[in-house]
């Protein structure tokens, strides 16, 4: 029989991770082209964006439980599948609703991956789960980093047409789905340990599961919900506003990749704590602060903040509630782009109030919108948008304060039950 192969497993794991990451970025930066060409209001388009986390949450679902009964191949496999097909219909998307359907097809492809990776991993590493985790989802941030990357390539030769950049998220979709082919895959820790669906079904009810699920909804809000946005938030900042996106992603990136060392020895509840003070700072100073340069500082303090919310709440979970097994990971992955959905539209609904609000006087909306390049009135209206992207950040800013006082209790009753 073959042997299980952590390594060729953990760096085709970290591939299919990528075009999730992708998928993230492109889409990110495709809001307004998305509303220019279809018509759509940044309302619609939130609701578009928001379907991938619908997916990811269905598939999250649905995928977690299934994991030790049809395996984690054959949700792999799913994965690719949905991968191709909403790749493929994004392209010969003609409207609104192809969009949506589209998207959730991608969606379901990245909780799919999720659901099927997270548990992969935790079953390798057992001693070294958060540390794992860190460094396989240094590679979202990663992926976005090569997505924002592509788009503005494209977008500084010629080729600005969305659909370009969606066509080359195939490449690496088809490369993990043949580093996966014919691969023996692991148990998953659960099994191995003994505990029962029983003991599963109960862990994730618990009083402790169920406060991380909540704090999982906010920090993915926090997350997800601003990135998604981030390019259309302060567009007219830089030239190349998607440059803010790979900013943030790279910073993620290396403080995931590289900062193993530190989460292996710190407190899980110490990083969130610090994770929530930083993320707070920098949604507010991004959205008080003026000039390319104090953005993009401001940014990088919010991606700090940020960059390890994802993969320690999973470590938390699977080192403080092993029992919970893949079915906990799935939770809190799926509860997690759940908040990412409902921040889509909620994002959008507030960029859109807050642009509205920031019009001179005696200026419509209509007239702003549909001013030619170079006048006064489409100055005004850049400077509207601006004005109420930043606003929204302020908004955002609501969330990680939150946080704050959530993680604070949870550190000080964690280190109450020690003593």
């Amino acid at each position: 029989m073959d042997t299980i192969k952590k390594t060729q497993l953990f760096n085709a794991s970290c591939v299919a991770l990528v075009v999730t990451a992708l998928a993230f970025a492109t889409r990110g930066s495709f809001v307004e082209a998305w509303a220019t060409e279809f018509n759509l209001t940044h309302t619609q388009v939130g609701w578009i964006v928001g379907t991938a986390f619908w997916g990811f949450t269905l598939a999250m679902v649905f995928g977690g439980p299934l994991v030790d009964i049809i395996g984690l191949g054959r949700i792999i496999a799913i994965a690719f599948f949905c991968h191709v097909a909403g790749i493929v219909l994004t392209i010969f998307a003609t409207g609104f609703w192809t969009l949506f359907i589209s998207t959730l097809f991608i969606g379901i492809a990245n909780g799919s991956v999720e659901a099927a990776c997270n548990p992969l991993i935790t079953s390798m590493y057992t001693e070294e789960k958060t540390r794992r985790l860190n460094r396989f989802h240094a590679w979202f941030p990663t992926g976005i980093v090569i997505g924002g990357l592509v788009v503005y390539l494209f977008n500084n030769i010629g080729l600005d047409d969305w659909r370009y950049a969606m066509g080359i998220m195939l490449l690496p979709t088809f490369l993990y789905g043949y580093m996966f082919l014919n691969k023996r895959f692991p148990q998953t820790e659960r099994v191995v340990s003994g505990f029962t669906y029983k003991d599963m079904l109960k862990s994730c009810v618990s009083p402790l599961f169920l406060f991380m699920a909540f704090c999982m909804l906010l920090t993915a809000a926090t997350e997800l919900g601003t990135n998604q946005w981030i390019a259309a938030l302060l567009a007219n900042v830089s030239d190349n506003p998607i440059l803010l996106l790979v900013w943030i992603s790279g910073i993620m990136a290396v403080a995931r990749q590289f900062g193993g060392t530190i989460v292996h020895n710190v407190r899980s509840t110490v990083i969130l704590m610090v994770s929530s003070i930083l993320a707070f700072a920098g949604a507010l100073l991004m959205g008080y602060v003026s000039g390319a340069f104090l953005v993009f500082m401001a940014a990088g303090i919010f991606a700090l903040g940020i960059a390890f919310f994802w993969p320690t709440m999973l470590g938390f979970v699977s080192e403080n509630i092993p029992e919970s097994g893949a079915l906990g990971l799935a939770i809190m992955g799926g509860i997690g782009f759940l908040g990412g959905a409902i921040a889509q539209p909620v994002l959008g609904a507030i960029f859109d109030a807050q642009t509205v609000a920031s019009i001179p006087a005696g200026q419509t909306l209509e007239i702003l919108r549909s001013a030619a390049e170079g006048t006064q009135e489409a100055a005004a209206w850049a400077a509207a948008q601006l004005s109420g992207g930043a606003r929204t950040l302020r908004f955002v800013a609501i969330l990680p304060a939150f946080l704050i006082v959530a993680f604070s209790f949870l550190h000080f009753m964690k280190r109450k039950s020690t003593r």
